[in-house]
């Protein structure tokens, strides 16, 4: 992994280097980089990723005491993430809360952003999502060392499992999603990032619905993926999302709960070679 320094912290991340199309892939909610390890591997040959782990409760360097750990000002860290490394025109690519991210960037920064994925996401009024969400958000609001404690449970499997939890985010990804509580539970740091991130996500649940009023003026190319089996984030929300936008083709992937790259990479790896290669710009062979 290597590091970045920006205005909220440090921040790890991925790059795989190549002179391939760049994406750019970020994650949701107590999750870190490894959400795409498996998609990655594939991608990699042909492309080059770049896969932030964003402080959203999984990281590993706490952020500054002054850092804005809302959404909102998690997507300005990304947009500046995307400034520092050169990588604008890039392909930016969200799943579960990180493609609520990527709305808000097509919203106030699609300068940005040359193409963008969203992959069975938060959208419209679905948020916190689903119980998984709400129970999560509700237990941001313990003070530090009680939400630390309350995620100690999530070194059990059968905990890990149950609908609460990641139960329906994933089929078969409980492996990767064991290993994502480990920071919350072992740094106080963290935690106390966590609980700021969610208490800030909670003050401002109708976020996207502002977001959704702009995105009708994103016209750069859109694939939406969506998982047919999605309980936590509808399906029907994908193809709301993929009507409301003007250039936007519309997948759904069988299979499948809310964690496409962990249930589905390599279909999700051939639905990304796929968009690139359809919509680079004439003569481009880079990030366009």
């Amino acid at each position: 992994m290597e590091r970045i320094e920006l205005t909220a912290g440090t921040i790890e991340y991925e790059d795989t280097g190549g002179d391939g199309p760049v994406l750019v892939l970020l994650h949701g909610m107590m999750m870190d980089a490894t959400l795409w390890e498996t998609t990655v591997a594939d991608l990699a040959a042909d492309h080059r990723c770049l896969v932030p782990t964003l402080p959203l409760g999984a990281h590993r360097h706490p952020m500054r005491p002054d850092a804005d750990l809302s959404l909102p000002g998690v997507a300005r860290l990304v947009s500046e993430f995307v400034d520092r490394l050169g990588l604008g025109g890039a392909t930016v690519v969200g799943n579960d809360t990180g493609g609520a991210l990527v709305q808000l960037l097509m919203g106030d920064r699609a300068e940005r952003i040359g193409r963008a994925v969203l992959v069975s996401c938060e959208a419209f009024d679905n948020f916190p999502p689903g119980l998984t969400g709400r129970t999560l958000v509700a237990a941001g609001k313990l003070p530090p060392a009680l939400f630390g404690l309350f995620m100690q449970q999530m070194r059990l499997r059968v905990l890990r499992r149950l609908p609460v939890a990641f139960g329906r985010l994933t089929k078969r990804g409980d492996a990767v999603t064991a290993r994502w509580t480990a920071p919350v539970r072992q740094r106080p740091d963290v935690r106390r990032d966590a609980v700021r991130m969610l208490r800030a996500a909670a003050a401002d649940p109708r976020f996207l619905l502002a977001a959704a009023e702009r995105l009708p003026g994103f016209r750069k190319p859109v694939l939406v993926v969506w998982a047919g089996e999605d309980r936590v984030m509808p399906p029907g929300h994908g193809r709301r999302l993929a009507r409301l936008l003007p250039d936007a083709r519309l997948v759904e992937v069988a299979d499948s709960y809310t964690l496409v790259p962990l249930d589905r990479p390599a279909e999700l790896a051939r639905l990304l070679r796929e968009f690139t290669r359809a919509t680079a710009p004439s003569g481009s062979v880079g990030s366009g």
